[in-house]
């Protein structure tokens, strides 16, 4: 273990909300002084974030970011996650605080905490999977359909961006062309496009697309296969309500 120690100090409009989100994750507050200049500190195991205080902040406008380095990701976000949801009543997946949604697989997620940082969880030694991969290394491959890569591209959009108005974007430019090829690729970016639209809260626009997949000549293997992609949009509109 190298004797070295990096401790991130991120801004903070109040420090009383800033306390509140952060013990919700589990954090303990092991320091506190507001004269004078605000400062303060919590701990969560070995994580541990520092804070200054910014009145003229706005968190909208926020871009402070931590990376934190974990050893899994999975039940941290679903531990960070069910925390969330008890606190807030629903689990806050846009706006100001959230927390990005997990996929099997991936490797990392974010928390947006109430002051706009962002700290982002990463699994140590994920050994550069492609959900590691700068976005610029998503390109079209030869043999892949533009639709096949709007699926892939929209999905590195979504969970390495945290941006989903441009993941949702792709996908209808994709889903717009009259590009022949099979139904369960199309299928397969309408799931996508369904989990989107419960993201947006555009019900309305989910249900279309739920209804122009179910009308797809998909086979019973075929549906089955595309069920759990389907499971998670219903997931998330059960977390909202």
């Amino acid at each position: 273990m190298p004797p070295e120690t990096m401790i991130p100090v991120l801004p903070t409009v109040s420090l009383p909300d800033t306390f509140a989100f952060y013990r919700l994750l589990g954090f303990e507050v092991t320091y506190e002084q507001t004269r004078p200049y605000v400062y303060a500190c919590v701990r969560r195991g070995g994580m541990e974030v520092h804070f200054m205080g910014i009145k003229e902040l706005d968190p909208k406008d926020a871009y402070s970011t931590c990376l934190v380095m974990v050893p899994e990701v999975e039940q941290l976000h679903a531990t960070f996650a069910g925390a969330l949801r008890s606190g807030y009543g629903k689990l806050p997946i846009a706006g100001i605080p959230r927390i990005t949604r997990m996929k099997p697989g991936q490797t990392r997620f974010t928390v947006v905490d109430v002051a706009g940082n962002s700290l982002i969880f990463i699994k140590r030694d994920a050994g550069g999977s492609e959900d590691e991969d700068p976005l610029e290394a998503v390109k079209r491959r030869p043999d892949e359909s533009r639709l096949a890569h709007a699926v892939r591209f929209a999905a590195r959009l979504r969970d390495f961006k945290n941006d989903d108005p441009t993941a949702a974007r792709v996908l209808d430019l994709a889903l717009a062309r009259p590009e022949p090829g099979d139904p369960l690729e199309r299928a397969r970016a309408l799931s996508a496009r369904i989990e989107l639209a419960v993201a947006l809260s555009d019900p309305a626009r989910a249900e279309a697309l739920r209804a122009e997949l179910a009308a797809l000549p998909l086979s019973a293997e075929q549906r089955a296969e595309l069920a759990a992609e389907l499971e998670r949009a219903r997931e998330l509109e059960r977390s909202q309500e």
